[in-house]
C-alpha cells in the first residue's frame, strides 16, 4: 500500500481498485459485493438507484463539451447503466476566486441544457469559493437519483458461454478529445468528445430485450478496465476481437503516435453490454436507430464461466491477457 496518494489513484486503473479495496470499502460497504455504477437501495415500495460523482476535468472547455455538460451526461448514463430512469440531480461548485463569471454562465447553461435532454431535473445544489490556487477553476460533484425500471432489469449473475459483448460505438474519443484539448504533447488533432447522456437508447434497450446480462459505462480506465472488472467481479473469461472494436481513425492514429491504447481511454458516452447471443442482433437494431449508437458492433464473447479473465485476439491472430492499468495514462479526463 502506498503511503501517498498519488494521481494514478483517481484514474480507475489498479492503484485506484486497490485504494476503494482497501481503503474505502472496509469503511463504508460490503468488500465481497460487486462494484456497480450506482448502488440499488429497497424502500418498502420501490427500489431506487443511487450514484455520486465529482468532476475535475482539464481543460474545463474542450471540443464537444465542457465540465457542466459532462457533469450531467455522467451522472445520467452512470444510473441507466444501473437498470435506472435517471429522474433528479444535485449539484456543488467548487470555485476558485477570480473565476470569470461568464463561463460559469456557459458551464451553468450547459448543465441545464444537458438536463433537459435527459428529462432529468437539477433539484438541489452548494456553492463554495476557494482561494486563488486552491483548486483549478472550478470543479463539480453531483449526485443523481433514478428509479429502478420494472421490466428486463439486467442480471450479471446470469452471464453465460456464449454471450456477445456490445460496445455502443467508437472507442476512445473523449480521451483523445481531451489530451488533444491540452496541448502538451504537440498532438493536433480535431477529435470531439463522445460527452453525452444515452439514458434514451439504454432505456429502449432494455425495453426490448430481455437476456441483457450487465451495462456498464466505460469511463476512467476505457473499455479494457470495466470489462476486467466484470471478468473478475463475475468469474468469466471474454475473448475481444481488436479487428471488430471501433476506433475514430485520428483517434487510432494519434495513439499509434503515442503508445497508447484505445481500449484503455476514457469514454463519456459509450456503453458496453454483455446480452445473450440470441438477442444480439435485436440490440444491435435498437442501439443503430439512435445517433450515439450508430456505430455499435459486436467486439467479442464471453468465452467461459468459473475463470476471470480478459483476453484480446489482436490483428495479428495471437491473444494476449489485459489487466487494469498499474500507473497514470490520463489524469483528470473527467
Amino acid at each position: 500500500m502506498n503511503s501517498k496518494i498519488m494521481l494514478a489513484h483517481g484514474d480507475g486503473g489498479e492503484l485506484a481498485h486497490r485504494l476503494i479495496q482497501d481503503v474505502f470499502l472496509p469503511a463504508f460497504g460490503n468488500p465481497s459485493s460487486p462494484l456497480m455504477d450506482a448502488s440499488i437501495q429497497s424502500l418498502p415500495n420501490t427500489k431506487l438507484a443511487l450514484t455520486t460523482d465529482s468532476f475535475v476535468v482539464k481543460p474545463i472547455f474542450f471540443p464537444g463539451g465542457n465540465i457542466g455538460k459532462l457533469s450531467v451526461a455522467g451522472t445520467v448514463n452512470d444510473l441507466v447503466v444501473s437498470g435506472a430512469k435517471p429522474m433528479f440531480l444535485t449539484c456543488g461548485f467548487i470555485i476558485e476566486e477570480g473565476f470569470a463569471m461568464h463561463d460559469l454562465k456557459l458551464i451553468v447553461q450547459s448543465m441545464a441544457e444537458e438536463a433537459a435532454k435527459a428529462n432529468v431535473s437539477i433539484v438541489a445544489g452548494d456553492t463554495k469559493v476557494v482561494e486563488r490556487g486552491a483548486c483549478d477553476g472550478i470543479y463539480i460533484n453531483t449526485t443523481g437519483i433514478g428509479a429502478m425500471i420494472e421490466h428486463n432489469q439486467p442480471r450479471p449473475t446470469d452471464i453465460s458461454e456464449g454471450d456477445s459483448v456490445i460496445v455502443t460505438g467508437n472507442i476512445g474519443d473523449h480521451g483523445m478529445a481531451i489530451l488533444a484539448a491540452r496541448n502538451e504533447l504537440g498532438l493536433r488533432a480535431d477529435i470531439p468528445s463522445d460527452c453525452a447522456s444515452l439514458n434514451a437508447m439504454l432505456e429502449e434497450a432494455l425495453s426490448c430485450a430481455t437476456t441483457i446480462r450487465i451495462m456498464r459505462d466505460p469511463t476512467r480506465g476505457g473499455l479494457a478496465t470495466s470489462l476486467v472488472e466484470i471478468s473478475d467481479n463475475f468469474n468469466v473469461t471474454i475473448e475481444l476481437d481488436e479487428e471488430r472494436i471501433p476506433v475514430r481513425p485520428d483517434v487510432l492514429g494519434a495513439c499509434e503516435l503515442l503508445g497508447f491504447e484505445p481500449i484503455y481511454l476514457a469514454n463519456e458516452g459509450k456503453t458496453v453490454i454483455i446480452v445473450g447471443q440470441e438477442e444480439e442482433r435485436l440490440l444491435l437494431d435498437v442501439l443503430r436507430r439512435h445517433p450515439e449508437g450508430a456505430n455499435a458492433a459486436v467486439i467479442g464473447r464471453v468465452a467461459g464461466t468459473g475463470k476471470g479473465r480478459l483476453q484480446l485476439r489482436t490483428i495479428f491472430g495471437s491473444t494476449r491477457r489485459l489487466d487494469r492499468l498499474a500507473g497514470t495514462l490520463l489524469p483528470r479526463i473527467c
